[in-house]
């Protein structure tokens, strides 16, 4: 009786240990875990700015407004019979 209660406790400890520090633990599912959370983070944010550049594709297949700012903004140029105001700062 008294060696199948120590052999019944050593593989309780053995289970244990294998649970918490073995290969596919708790303590290494802690640790997935958490880069899971990260990485769901990380996409989150990629996908806000490829909705955004999607937002942005579609304006300039479809709206000319887009186009007119960019012209404006990069290239500096305005329409004919346009006249252009630039107001400088005091620096």
């Amino acid at each position: 009786m008294r060696l199948l209660t120590v052999l019944m406790l050593s593989v309780l400890c053995w289970l244990q240990y294998e649970f918490w520090l073995g290969k596919n633990g708790m303590m290494e599912y802690l640790q997935v875990k958490d880069n899971v959370e990260i990485q769901r983070h990380a996409n989150a944010d990629v996908a806000q700015r490829n909705q955004q550049m999607y937002v942005e594709i579609y304006d300039l297949h479809r709206g000319l407004e887009a186009v007119e700012e960019r012209a404006r903004n990069e290239l500096g140029m305005i329409k004919p019979d346009e006249t252009f105001f630039r107001i400088v700062g005091d620096n």
